[in-house]
Order: C-alpha cells, then sequence, then structure tokens
C-alpha cells in the first residue's frame, strides 16, 4: 500500500470517527467489507493513542528548559499521516507532539520505528489475504495454518529448536526432553528474537564435580549482561565451571561471570531478593550424588573432581539435577512475571531476573545445542487467541458510553498477546452492573507487537469487542509511562471521567469496593491505592527497574501508589495531561513512580493532595478483604468471581461464572 492511499484511507476514518473510542461490529468479520474494516481499524487505533517520549530530567530541573521538539522521527509519518484539514480536534492530535520530545523515554525512536514498521506489514497482509485467511473461517487456509497463534508447538528434532509463533508470555514453558552422549560435557538453551539474535543463553556445564548452569540475556543497548552462574564460582570445586560455549561468549561481547560476592551467591542468602518468589540458585546445588545402575547413592563433596566408587561411562552429574549419562532427563524453562525459571525433572533450580529491556513477547525461536540427543522439544502455555460464539460476544462486548461525565474511566495495560488475560477480564469483573451500564468504562491499553500475526489478532478482537486503544508503538516495558499518559488523556479528553484508574490485565478489580470508596474520598487531589511513602531508586544496572543517578540523582521519590492499581482524581490526570504538553512534566520510565512525582508537582503548585493508603489494594489470592487482587491468571480470576456471586447479591452481577470455560 502506498504512502498516498494509506493517507487516504485514515483521513476518510478520521472524518467518520469523532474520538478514541472504537465501536464493536454487530456481527462476525466473514466478508471483504471485514477485511477492509480490520485495515482502517489498524490505522485509527493506532493514529488515535497516546505516547511521550528518553532521558529523564533531573528533579532539580524543568523540564522545559532543556526539553524541546525534535522535527520528526524516522516512521512518526506512517503512524501519522497529514491530516485532511488543521482544525482537527482529535485527541490523537495531542500525542504527537509528546513523541518528538528531546527528553523522550529509552526506546521510544525505536518504539515509534518498529510500530511504522508492523503497521506497514500489516496493512500489506491484510491487503493481500482472503477473508477467510484473515477471519480463520474456511479457504485454504494454509498462510493461517502456518503462522497463526498455537497454545503448544512441537520442535524440529532435526533443527534442535522450536518455532514460537507469537511470542512468550507469563507461564509460557519450553521442555526439553534429552539423554547426554557418552562423555557429555555441556547443552545450551538459547532463546533467539524476531530479528535473528540470540535474546538469551542458559549454558549447562557437566561434569564430574557437579552441574554448573550459567545464564545471560542481551538487548541491543546494553549488549550481554553479566553470566550470573548457579553455583557460585568455586562451589563446584573447578573455580571456574565455564564452558566452552559460555568462554566464547564471553571473549566476543566482552562480559565477566559473577563471582562469589554476585547474584548467584546472594541468591543463598535467605535475604536476597527472590525471583517470582523463586530463589536464583538452589542451595543443594553444591552437594553432589552419585547414582549407580542399581540406583543406590553415595554421598560426596562437592569439590571431589572424582569418586572412585563411581560406575565408569554411567556418571550423574550433580544429584540435586539428576542427570545421568545414557539416560534421558527433563528440563524446563519458564517464564514468570519477574524472570525466567529451569527445573531439572521437576525441580526448580536456577532463577534470574529479566534484564530491562528484556522482553519475552519477542522471542520467535527457541534452539538447543551441545552433547544431547534430542527426544523432544516442546513450548507450552504460549498466548492464543480464541473462538468465540456470537452471543457470548455481545455479553463481552463494550457498551456505548454515555456523552455526559461517567465516573470511572479504567485503564488497563495489556501487551498484545495477552489475549487469555484480556478474556479472562471481559468474563468476570468487567460483567460488573456499573461497568455494563456505561457508569464505568473499562479499555485496554495495548501497544503494536513485531509479530505480524499477533497484531492481526488483536486488531479482530478490537473490532470484536470494541474495548482497546493501540498505541503508536511497540510495546517495550520503558515505554509504559506513555500508557499512563494516554489514560489521563483518555479519561480528560475523549471520555470525561470523575476517577481515573489505572491497573494491569492480570488484576482483580472490586468494581463495588472501588465505588464505595470513591463515593467517600475527595473529587480533588485524591491519589488512591497501596502508597509506598519511603522509597529510593535501584541502582543495579542489570534491574528491571534501574535508574541511574541522571534520571534521578536523589536518593528517595516522593509518595507514589504501586503500579498494579491506583486511582487519580480528575483534575490530577488534567494536570498530568497539560503539563506533558507544555513540557513542564518529566518523562520518567516507572510509571507509578512518575505519578507519584508529578502529584508532588502538583502539590508544589499549591494543591492540596489527599493520599489514601489501602493496604486492601495488592493482595493476592481468593480473600474477601480486597480492593484489587494482582498476579491472577485467569482461572484465578474465576475463582474470585464465582467467591463474589456466592457471597454478595447477584444483582451486582450479570453472568454466572458457569456461563464461561476457561
Amino acid at each position: 500500500m502506498s504512502n498516498s492511499a494509506h493517507n487516504k484511507l485514515v483521513r476518510a476514518l478520521l472524518r467518520r470517527i469523532p474520538n478514541l473510542d472504537v465501536p464493536a461490529s454487530s456481527s462476525p468479520m466473514r466478508k471483504c467489507t471485514g477485511v477492509l474494516l480490520i485495515v482502517t481499524l489498524a490505522a485509527v487505533l493506532l493514529l488515535l493513542s497516546p505516547s511521550p517520549s528518553t532521558t529523564a530530567p533531573s528533579p532539580t530541573t524543568n523540564p522545559s528548559a532543556a526539553a524541546h521538539l525534535l522535527p520528526t522521527l524516522p516512521g512518526l509519518s506512517v503512524l501519522y499521516p497529514p491530516p485532511s484539514n488543521s482544525t482537527s480536534h482529535l485527541t490523537w492530535r495531542l500525542l504527537r507532539p509528546l513523541l518528538l520530545r528531546s527528553d523522550a523515554l529509552p526506546s521510544t525512536a525505536a518504539g515509534v520505528l518498529e510500530a511504522a514498521s508492523a503497521l506497514r506489514n500489516l496493512s500489506l497482509s491484510l491487503s493481500a489475504a482472503s477473508p477467510s485467511e484473515v477471519t480463520g473461517g474456511g479457504g485454504n487456509g494454509s498462510y493461517r495454518d502456518e503462522v497463526r497463534c498455537r497454545a503448544s508447538v512441537e520442535g524440529d528434532l532435526g533443527e534442535g529448536g522450536v518455532r514460537i509463533p507469537c511470542g512468550l508470555t507469563e507461564g509460557s514453558a519450553v521442555t526439553v526432553v534429552g539423554v547426554p552422549k557418552e562423555g557429555a560435557a555441556w547443552f545450551q538453551v538459547e532463546m533467539v528474537g524476531s530479528g535473528g539474535e540470540v535474546v538469551v543463553s542458559v549454558n549447562v556445564s557437566l561434569g564430574a564435580a557437579g552441574m554448573v548452569v550459567e545464564q545471560s540475556s542481551w538487548t541491543p543497548q546494553e549488549g550481554w549482561g553479566v553470566w550470573e552462574r548457579c553455583p557460585p564460582v568455586g562451589d563446584d570445586g573447578t573455580g571456574t565451571g565455564r564452558n566452552s560455549s559460555s568462554q566464547l561468549r564471553e571473549k566476543e561481547a566482552g562480559v565477566s561471570f559473577i563471582d562469589s560476592s554476585g547474584v548467584c551467591s546472594e541468591a543463598e542468602n535467605p535475604l536476597a531478593p527472590l525471583v517470582d518468589g523463586l530463589v536464583r540458585c538452589n542451595q543443594q546445588v553444591g552437594v553432589s550424588g552419585l547414582q549407580g545402575r542399581n540406583n543406590t547413592m553415595v554421598n560426596v563433596t562437592a569439590n571431589k573432581h572424582e569418586d572412585e566408587n563411581r560406575p565408569k561411562g554411567h556418571a550423574n552429574f550433580g544429584g540435586s539435577f539428576s542427570i545421568i549419562e545414557g539416560e534421558p532427563f527433563t528440563a524446563t524453562l519458564w517464564t514468570g512475571a519477574e524472570g525466567f525459571h529451569m527445573t531439572v525433572n521437576g525441580r526448580h533450580e536456577t532463577s534470574f531476573a529479566y534484564r530491562e529491556r528484556l522482553e519475552p513477547w519477542s522471542v520467535a525461536d527457541v534452539k538447543v545445542s551441545g552433547d544431547l540427543e534430542l527426544l523432544s522439544v516442546l513450548a507450552s502455555g504460549l498466548p492464543v487467541s480464541e473462538e468465540v460464539d456470537m452471543a457470548s460476544v455481545e455479553l463481552m462486548k463494550a457498551p456505548p458510553l454515555s456523552k455526559k461525565r461517567i465516573f470511572l474511566l479504567i485503564g488497563v495495560f495489556s501487551t498484545g498477546n495477552n489475549f487469555k488475560r484480556r478474556m479472562a477480564l471481559r468474563r468476570t469483573w468487567m460483567q460488573y452492573e456499573a461497568v455494563r451500564s456505561g457508569e464505568v468504562a473499562v479499555r485496554f491499553f495495548t501497544g503494536l507487537h513485531k509479530n505480524e500475526q499477533v497484531n492481526m489478532e488483536i486488531l479482530k478482537e478490537a473490532q470484536m469487542y470494541g474495548d482497546i486503544q493501540f498505541m503508536p508503538f511497540v510495546d517495550y516495558y520503558t515505554l509504559i509511562t506513555l500508557k499512563t499518559i494516554a489514560i489521563c488523556m483518555f479519561g480528560t479528553k475523549v471520555v470525561p471521567a470523575k476517577y481515573i484508574m489505572k491497573t494491569d490485565d492480570d488484576a482483580f478489580v472490586r468494581i463495588d469496593e472501588v465505588i464505595s470508596s470513591l463515593k467517600k474520598s475527595d473529587t480533588n487531589g485524591l491519589l488512591y491505592g497501596l502508597i509506598s511513602y519511603q522509597s529510593s531508586p535501584h541502582r543495579n544496572k542489570d534491574s528491571k527497574w534501574f535508574i541511574s543517578p541522571k534520571e534521578w540523582p536523589v536518593e528517595a521519590y516522593p509518595p507514589w501508589a504501586h503500579g498494579p492499581g491506583y486511582i487519580v482524581s480528575r483534575d490530577i490526570a488534567k494536570f498530568v495531561v497539560d503539563g506533558h504538553k507544555k513540557r513542564t512534566l518529566q518523562l520518567f520510565k516507572l510509571e507509578d513512580v512518575a505519578m507519584g512525582i508529578w502529584i508532588q508537582q502538583y502539590k508544589n503548585s499549591g494543591q492540596k493532595i489527599n493520599y489514601v493508603n489501602d493496604d486492601r489494594f495488592y493482595s493476592e489470592g481468593c480473600d474477601s478483604d480486597y480492593v484489587l487482587a494482582h498476579y491472577q491468571s485467569p482461572r484465578l480470576m474465576m475463582c474470585l468471581w464465582e467467591k463474589l456471586r456466592k457471597e454478595y447479591q447477584p444483582a451486582a452481577f450479570l453472568l454466572g461464572a458457569s456461563h464461561w470455560q476457561l
């Protein structure tokens, strides 16, 4: 599709749709008109969504004195074609200057350029595809069958890997079943990005003194990080334990391994940070057990290189891992909310946290190599959209928005391939009467995906349910603050709301409790949630939440509410929108802390702030006393919904849990 054709299509659509809200279709897309609607939707959803931009100025600096607007960014013209008239009042016109700020957030330029590429590719694919290929409603389906999102995929043993069709999400796993070859020394599992670059490498050394796992990740901005080693250097008796692959990678990338004072040894300290509640290095790795053919166990010390009682040709490479030469074993690498985890034969062995800018959704392939005879490679728990009957769609479709000011807007952060999470929310707390009546509006704020099929699936989802607002950038973690600003824009410019809430797609929100609490609260200057009054920046460069002294030189943050869920009053949201329009507010990549920083500036201007701390936010599980429960899987969402239905009057809930199947 040419640029002129693309621009013409967008301009025509802008004349027809007056605001950011995308109405849901009343019928499934089964005809060519459905294809055209998706194409136009692709353009408008991206064009009408928010985003700002890189390194935030220090809190002692006025951003307006340092920040200016860049002339343009590569790819921006694709996302923002010339308007048909200069008097257009559409909200998306407010967003373009934010992307051009000279003090943009990290990865803004990359996120915009990749979003433009994704939109071009999607437009070409939609133009070339038949209606059945787009909707999955028949035809040859060869293109769709090859690239469609699937819940699980078997690997190709000949190629030693497995293709990941739509990226990884929380709970995704890659399971390897193999047999160590005679004299086996090592094997490795590599996760490969969409561009062919290795983004995660897990190397396993097999030796007489025990097994050693080394792991690291790569980002375009920082290259390879420090290699985390389990057990720590010296615990296996070798002092190094490095395999040939790690040595080569270290030499080429110029990185180093963590020594005995590094992450793994810290992980053996009970006070060390956990990853998804799991230790980074299993404390029993240093104890080696040797297993003979008769399955009798002989304990040996970890620093002993050989044992005279070991059955020759049938060695156990570390008792905790239970890998035996010539015998099959199972190793699983799975994704959590905070990092990657490895289990061997069903037992957790190692964990390592995501580095900043490492995005699991970007993984396209997993490769396995080394001294193994592969028996199976299986990727499971993958993101997949689901077929829903039209009767159910009507029950979950976003209701029409009122022209009057609504009580509450809830903006939900969601990554493109989190299909199941969004469906779980539609089937549970988005069925509250307050939501279905339009008193409360819920919208998912989602960036574009680098995977073409994910974009195609989510565009159909947006058209079907009418509750997705696309952002004009690829969904990098460092850009989520742009979504916060977008939610404030939506709640003040598009769908005026008395209160604006931000939450995540793995959070269960008690709408009844939220409304009850807000009706007792101030209507101005409100920050309501789980408030942190004393916190400081993470200075570890490998932390997902790393903040440099340049970004925030002070060793303390102002009060802020934890990101899984918080609420601000309309005046604060308006201050955020106006402040970024005038560039008097700094951009900060930790969105929940950023809101706290902006509110502090609002307070410094002479406004009264009402900080309402509620520890019923951020709780977990099927408890009765909560306002928001975070880290909920789709099935746990149903658990919470069913519990509410049984405990409270059914009048507050339109649908029974028995109606839905997850």
